[in-house]
Order: structure tokens, then C-alpha cells, then sequence
């Protein structure tokens, strides 16, 4: 048997990675196509970012001229699964599109171990100029003629809230705010949640060192925006963050720890919490007509009008 065939990271039933760079996924990689939504009236259409990177663009039913927020997003899939275009987080988008009445933008960033981070991060900061490129003038009029600009958010689930906190700093004062849905966060000091699922939380300690092979480990400013080394939260630009977690979510007190270390800090904005009793990580995903993810998406709509 070839060693680099051998099996380095199986979690059965998502993905499976091989010593050479190889990867199975057997979950959250279909297409669906854009479309015009019939039940909610959104409509959607896919874009090129730059060579490699592509997005798909949401727009909600527009009955004035009124310009509307606009959040840049990223789905989840611990870096190295998902994407912007399989049929749970378009419904996702599509729903909270409606309900928010803002334009999103959903980034299809490379995916590790065949593109290792940082690809990912450099993928959605070139997103996140490439959505600023449209304030004057730009290629898509859905950004131009009915985006506010002065209301730009960044967001991301799970793996896409890291990646929306480093997108956030990278983006500083031109951002209003960040929304960190479930974000996955590590570090070397041990938080009560890991209990709830001390083998999950080893899985996602071991999955870390493969999707950044380059990491110098836990406390690596990438997965622990808390470490010493990493940019303080009081240079954060954007004014807004609102965190929001499972209360049986392994990764729990990771947003718990960040949004009080946020709050601690010389960082001069408002920071909001919300926490789901009881559910576990990405419950909404799994369920999302429950009354806890209802709730949940109506406190993102809040927030990102400024309700």
C-alpha cells in the first residue's frame, strides 16, 4: 500500500482525507442552480470574484428604491468542506435574504487540504474588495444600484465565522459589523464546553493541523483570534458584532470567551449575544423551521437593520 494513501482524517459520512492531499466528501458538495425563488421572491445569480474564487449573489423583492444592507458571507464546513452553492446553505441564504431584506454575497472560497490555508482567507479578503470595487461603479448592478455601502456586514458559520472575524480586521472601518454564527475557535487553554464532546473536540483540534499544516499550533492567531500574538479586538474597524451560539455546542464558550474578551478590550463598539438553549452546532442547518432557528435568523435580520 502506498503511504500516501493512507487515511490521516475520517469523519464518516463528510469527508475523508488521505496523506497525499486527497479528499473524499461525501456531504454538502451538490449544486443547485440560481435561480428566482417563488415563495420569498429572491433571486440569485453567480459570479466570478477573481480567476479560481466565485460567489453567488442574492437579491430580496425589491418595491422601492430604497438601498438595502448588504452582508458577505461564508458558509461553514471546518475549511475544507461545503460550499456556497449546495442546497442547504442556498436555502439558508435565500431565506435569511428575505427575512433581512439585504443583498448577500456567499463566497465559494478554495477548500483545503487541496488548497491549504491561508487559501481560503486570501480567497474571501479578494471577495471582500471585490465587493467594495462596486461603490461607485462595478460590473453587477444588483451591488451598485441597490447596495448601502454604509452598511456592509461580513458573516460565516462555523468555519465562515473565523473566516468573517479575520475578513472583519482585514476590512476594518469600511465594515459596519460582523455576524460569528457558531464560529469555530480553538485554543490551547481548555473551555467547559470541550466536556460536552471531548472526542469532537479532539477531532477538531486533529482537523485543524491538517487544513493548515503550516499552523504553529492552537494558539496560531488563524484559529485563536484571542492568542498573543494575535491583532488585538480593540483594532477591530467595524462597529457591530454580534455572536451566536448552541448551548450544547462543543464550540460554545469559544464565542462565549471571544465576545467577552471583545467586550473587555479598548474596542469601542456594540457587541450582542445570543445564545440557543440546548442545541448543538449548526442546529439551524438540521432544522431550520424550529422555533430556536426562526428565532435565531430574526435576531441576525434584527441586527443587521439595526432593529
Amino acid at each position: 500500500m502506498d503511504s500516501n494513501d493512507e487515511i490521516i482524517y475520517d469523519s464518516e459520512g463528510y469527508i475523508r482525507i488521505y496523506k497525499s492531499g486527497r479528499a473524499e466528501r461525501f456531504h454538502g458538495m451538490e449544486f443547485v442552480p440560481p435561480s428566482s425563488d417563488p415563495v420569498t421572491g429572491v433571486s440569485s445569480k453567480d459570479a466570478i470574484v477573481v480567476p479560481g474564487v466565485t460567489a453567488r449573489l442574492y437579491m430580496p423583492k425589491i418595491d422601492s428604491n430604497k438601498k438595502l444592507p448588504i452582508l458577505v458571507h461564508f458558509h461553514g464546513g471546518a475549511f475544507c468542506m461545503g460550499s456556497a452553492f449546495e442546497p442547504v446553505a442556498h436555502n439558508y441564504i435565500t431565506s435569511l435574504v428575505a427575512r433581512a431584506n439585504v443583498i448577500a454575497v456567499s463566497v465559494n472560497y478554495r477548500l483545503a487540504p487541496e488548497n491549504y490555508l491561508p487559501a481560503a482567507y486570501e480567497d474571501s479578503y479578494a471577495a471582500l474588495d471585490w465587493v467594495l470595487s462596486h461603490e461607485n461603479n462595478g460590473p453587477e448592478p444588483w451591488l451598485t444600484d441597490h447596495g448601502d455601502f454604509t452598511q456592509l456586514y461580513t458573516s460565516g458559520e462555523s468555519a465562515g465565522a473565523n473566516i468573517a472575524h479575520h475578513v472583519a480586521m482585514y476590512g476594518g472601518s469600511k465594515l459596519c459589523g460582523a455576524v460569528l454564527i457558531h464560529p469555530y475557535f480553538l485554543s490551547s487553554k481548555k473551555v467547559e464546553s470541550d466536556g460536552f464532546n471531548p472526542a469532537l473536540a479532539e477531532k477538531l483540534v486533529q482537523l485543524w493541523k491538517i487544513v493548515c499544516p503550516s499552523t504553529t499550533g492552537l494558539d496560531d492567531p488563524w484559529i485563536n483570534p484571542l492568542a498573543e500574538d494575535a491583532p488585538p479586538l480593540a483594532t477591530l474597524g467595524c462597529k457591530r458584532v454580534l455572536i451566536l451560539v448552541g448551548g450544547a455546542d462543543t464550540l460554545r464558550d469559544r464565542g462565549r470567551v471571544y465576545c467577552e474578551k471583545l467586550k473587555e478590550s479598548e474596542w469601542n463598539g456594540v457587541v450582542k449575544y445570543w445564545e440557543a438553549p440546548g442545541e448543538g452546532h449548526g442546529f439551524y442547518v438540521f432544522k431550520p423551521k424550529s422555533e430556536l432557528s426562526e428565532a435565531q435568523d430574526q435576531i441576525i435580520a434584527d441586527f443587521v437593520n439595526k432593529v
